[in-house]
């Protein structure tokens, strides 16, 4: 179990092992090492970063999620990755089709295992891990720890060791907190205050509700500002063009439910702002930790 800060390099920690061991191993045409996901955001954020780190091997990391289409997958697949990064839900669908076959996997992965498991994917990683050699690793990653983790680490993990840096589901500490207290009716004139004092600003504005996320982009957009919403309501192809337009700094103010809150790595995010404040600590751990990645300050 590694838990560490986010933003540290945790893809990295278990990505450079893991290519190791297949590039020292027998050329396979076996899938060799699965990665689980929470979102497909995520999924897709971890393939590249893995092939990124093996792009001078002939290892391929392919991710695999929901929303994609089926056959697209399928003929991927038959050109044997080594390493997949999948959706919960999705990998399953495969591993029922007799196409996703797992009996030569050496390493599993969970990124964000405790979201995974707020997220009710209990009873998909039970399906997975049933369906992976009893002889393998094992390894969690997260940011945050609950006792669902622990479950899950009693059963599935022999003689586990738990690596923590700093300490447990510690916040990132390149980043300051500021907070505003406002009455409800004026939050919005709140945001538009702090994005006009800061005309450089690159952030994520974080929204409880779906609905309040367009809204509030609705109303950005309509005032003028460079924002687009992202949240679950938007087909897989909207997603993909969203995040890829924030990442190329085309767009301004990405406003998002805490489906963008997960794992991702956006460069040089200068603010996240909670326009609605998350249920849990955890959660507001994971969204601050979006700024304030590898050294830089948010």
């Amino acid at each position: 179990i590694g838990q560490a800060q986010t933003g540290t390099g945790k893809t990295a920690a278990y990505g450079i092992p893991v290519l190791e061991k297949i590039l020292k191993a027998e050329p396979s045409k076996d899938i060799q090492t699965v990665v689980l996901s929470p979102t497909r955001e995520l999924a897709m954020q971890v393939a590249e970063e893995l092939n990124h780190l093996a792009q001078f091997t002939n290892i391929q990391a392919l991710p695999i999620y929901g929303g994609q289409d089926m056959e697209r997958q399928l003929r991927r697949l038959r050109k044997c990755p080594q390493i997949i990064v999948a959706t919960p839900g999705r990998l399953i669908d495969l591993m029922n089709r007799g196409v996703a076959r797992l009996e030569h996997v050496e390493n599993v992965v969970l990124d964000e295992a405790d979201e995974m498991l707020n997220m009710g994917f209990s009873e998909s990683i039970d399906a997975i891990l049933a369906g992976v050699p009893a002889e393998r690793n094992t390894l969690l990653f997260s940011a945050t720890m609950g006792k669902e983790i622990e479950r899950i680490a009693l059963t599935y993990l022999h003689d586990h060791k738990e690596i923590v840096v700093g300490s447990r589901n510690e916040g990132a500490e390149n980043v300051n907190h500021t907070y505003y207290l406002v009455h409800a009716r004026d939050k919005y004139l709140a945001l538009k205050r702090i994005v006009d004092y800061y005309p450089r600003i690159y952030a994520i504005i974080f929204c409880r509700t779906r609905m309040e996320t367009q809204e509030v982009a609705d109303l950005l957009i309509r005032d003028g500002y460079n924002a687009e919403a992202l949240h679950g309501d938007l087909s897989q192809a909207q997603r993909d063009l969203t995040m890829q337009k924030f990442r190329q700094h085309r767009t301004q103010l990405l406003v998002a439910t805490d489906v963008a809150a997960r794992g991702l790595d956006v460069e040089d995010l200068t603010h996240v702002i909670n326009f609605g404040l998350p249920d849990d600590a955890e959660n507001y751990t994971h969204r601050s930790g979006r700024t304030g990645r590898a050294g830089k300050r948010g």
